[in-house]
Parts: structure tokens; sequence; C-alpha cells
């Protein structure tokens, strides 16, 4: 009897036996549309704080504030598409990954913002500088890998997650910076999100359970429309559209002492972006090489020069998309290509930008618990593969590298003595976790490059 299913090599059926690589998957354009939309309602927050706190910080007006969240916006999307599609040399990483400016960098554009003589165009001109040294410096970076076992990237991933998840802990609570912060209003508004994702995530299946943090969203939406908590504030007087020039605020001031600075942070944020690679090849399935991890920060130096460029600011992975990542268990990279598309989008229509914009962070509160959660248990779960029986020390790593890193988590005065120059370095928690587990693993392990 002849097996219907049986099929000769060369035959279509052959391919048809091979695993799909779901990074590689393009979905249904609705569905594409909407997953996007998701990732793009989850960092919009924070994507707009940076130019916010800049532009308020430097006493400038309404309209240029308005901007500068449009040029960032615009840079975002930008990014992300260099960073999901590639060009050329700038093949990006090619992962689900979502682009946007780093908070690593707001102190010290602060202080190049504050000084008369550069102001607003030193910063840029600090951004393109930064970006250009620290593209140049990316092959060093990747050479940085064997540094980097399974027990040190667990601790990495694991920082990652604790020190995110407080984002979402802050928008439960009305967001950093709110007069009502703790309302118990928002903190119960945030709980009825998580639970009706979680009531998604248990009895729906396929692209409905995908969008579970979208629905939970707008759920929360609703019911904040309704507590009287939505502002369409400044959505009459938006434009509908408005094109995103460079050097829209004159042209950039290059000041040397503020370029250092910039560049010391990028290279910080580089190794915080290189966790992050690697929590997301974890969870999509793909494990991040060394020459991933060049590709991926490659882009980040460019869409740190193409920030100065047009009006932003340094460019960075955003850890809150990881979390997306790892609850919807979509690793489509072109979910983020539209993403990515959307963000321009809503750079160049203004108003789009500020609808977007009216949803609460309380109500982003419980789907940031879920999401950012997710990287921490990712970290969690890596530590599980590391030999804690027969290795006595791999404890004493893991212990002392994260208690390190929880120190600006819970402590954020424990370092105000030490000199201003310090600071980025010493507020970053999942850097003194990296650093510290990197150091103990050489202490306690030796280096194993074949690893």
């Amino acid at each position: 009897m002849t097996n219907l299913n049986t099929t000769l090599p060369g035959e279509k059926g052959a391919a048809a036996d091979k695993p799909i690589d779901k990074v590689e998957e393009i979905l249904p354009i609705a569905h594409l549309f909407t997953l996007g939309l998701q990732h793009v309602l989850v960092m919009y927050a924070g994507a707009v704080a940076v130019p916010l706190m800049i532009g308020g910080s430097l006493g400038l007006d309404k309209s240029q504030i308005a901007y500068l969240i449009s040029s960032d916006l615009f840079c975002c999307g930008v990014v992300t598409l260099l960073q999901c599609i590639g060009i050329g040399r700038f093949a990006g990483i090619r992962l689900p990954v979502i682009m946007s400016v780093t908070f690593a960098a707001v102190t010290p554009m602060l202080a190049i913002g504050a000084n008369p003589e550069i102001g607003l165009t030193g910063i840029f001109g600090a951004t393109i500088a930064a970006g250009i040294i620290t593209t140049l410096l990316v092959p060093l970076m990747g050479r940085l890998m064997p540094l980097f076992p399974t027990l040190v990237t667990g601790i990495v991933i694991t920082s990652i997650g604790l020190s995110i998840v407080r984002v979402g802990i802050d928008w439960a609570a009305g967001g950093r910076g709110n007069a009502d912060y703790g309302n118990p209003a928002y903190i119960g508004v945030s709980l009825l999100v998580l639970i009706f994702i979680l009531l998604i995530t248990r009895f729906s299946k396929g692209f409905i359970s995908n969008i579970s943090v979208l629905l939970g969203i707008g759920f929360g939406f609703v019911v904040a429309l309704l507590m009287g908590e939505v502002s369409f504030s400044g959505l009459n007087d938006a434009a509908w559209f408005a094109i995103v020039r460079p050097f829209a605020f004159g042209w950039p001031t290059f000041d040397p002492a503020s370029i250092i600075t910039l560049t010391i942070v990028m290279l910080i944020v580089f190794i915080e972006s290189m966790g992050m690679f690697m929590a997301l090849g974890e969870i999509v399935g793909r494990p991040t090489t060394k020459q991933d991890v060049v590709r991926g920060l490659r882009v980040d130096g460019m869409g740190t020069i193409i920030g100065g460029i047009f009006n932003t600011f340094p460019h960075t992975s955003f850890s809150q998309n990881i979390g997306l990542v790892s609850v919807t268990q979509v690793s489509s990279r072109w979910v983020c290509v539209m993403a990515g598309l959307i963000l321009v989008l809503f750079g160049l229509i203004p108003k789009m930008s500020i609808l977007v914009a009216s949803i609460p962070q309380f109500v982003l509160g419980g789907a940031g618990i879920v999401m950012f959660g997710m990287v921490l248990s990712t970290g969690i779960k890596i530590l599980t593969r590391v030999n804690f029986n027969t290795n006595r020390y791999n404890a004493y790593i893991v212990a002392i590298s994260l208690g390190l890193g929880m120190i600006p988590i819970v402590a954020a005065d424990f370092f105000n003595q030490m000199p201003v120059s310090l600071q980025p370095l010493l507020h970053s928690g999942i850097l003194l976790s990296s650093v510290a587990a990197v150091l103990l693993n050489l202490y306690f392990n030796g280096y194993h490059p074949e690893e």
C-alpha cells in the first residue's frame, strides 16, 4: 500500500516538515497592525517622557516640546525599522525589537543643556558625535560576549526584569510626578486591567489571546473615560500633518566634554542592550550570537546619530517591549516593523500622538506588571540551568550581583554623595549587576572563551 503522506526528496512537502521560524513569520496585515499598535501603546509613555523632561527643564515653549515629541516618535519608528529589517552594513539584529530614547542619558543631557553657551544644540551635537564614536567601537563590544556565559546572562536578564518592573508599579500608582500618585482609584483600575488580561489569557486562544494586553489597555481606557480621568487637552490645536526636519533647532554644537560624557553613557547603554538582546533571544528561541550583538549595537549607534540629526536623543532597544513579546509569544519581527511604521506615522501626524498620549498611565499599570515581570521570569528560568549543587561559588555570584543591582531600585539616594560624573553608572541597576556578575564570575570560575 502506498503511503500518501510520503514525500520524495526535493518535493514541496519536504519544506512543510521544516519547522517554521516564528521570527520570520509574516502574519496577516490586520494582525500585524493590531499587534504592532499594541507594541506602540506599551512603549509610548516611556518614549515621550524624555523629550518632555528635556524640553520642560530647558524652558522650551509648548510648540517646541511638541516638535521634540514628534521628532522623537519619528526617529523611534525609523530606527526600529532599521533594527528589524536592516540595510547593508546596518543589518540590525532582526528580532522583534522596538527602539526608543534611553533614560540613562537624561541626567547628563540636562547638565549639557543647562550650559547657556551650548544649550539644546549642544545635546544634539554630543548625541551625533557619541553615536559616531560608539558605532566605531561596536566590534570591540562584540568581543565581550565570552564574558557572558549562562550564569552571567541569567543575572543580567534578571536584573533587567527587577529594574523595569518598578516602571509598571509606578504606572499603576498614576505615574511618577503625578500629584495624586498612589490614588486607590488608580491602583484599582490597574488591578482591573491585570485581571482582564489574565481572563483573556486563560479563556481565549489564538489571535485574541495574543492581543490580551491591547484589549486590557482598551478596557482600562474605557473605565478611565467613565471616571473622567481622560484628558484630550491639545487635540484641537495639534496639526494633522507636520514634517520632521533635520536640525530644526539650529546647527548642532560640538562640545568636547559633552561628547565624552554621552559617549560613556552610550557604552553603558550598550552593555544594557546586550542583556536585552540575550533576553529576547531566549524568549523567541533564537540564542544571540556575537554577530547578532554586533549588528544590534551598530544600529543602536546609528540610531543615536539619526536621533541627533532629527532633533532627538540617544537610542536603545526598549526593554518594555521585550516583556510584551514574552507575554504574547508572538516572535515575528514583522510585528515590530509594523510598529515602526505606526511610530513614523505618529511622528508625522501630531493629532494621533496626542490621542495616544491621552491614555492615563495607571491604565498601563496592570499590563506593565505582567510584561515586565515576564522579563524577570525569563532571567530566573535561565538561572535554573546553572549548576548550584557542585559549584557553591555560583550562589555567591548571583546573590552579590543582584544585591548590588537592587541598590538604585530600593535606595535611590544611596549614591548621592558620589561625584556627579559617576551618577549615570551608579544609578543603573542593570549595569551594577552586569559588571559585578562578570567580575565575580571571572574571579571564581575563570575565563572560558570557548563557552
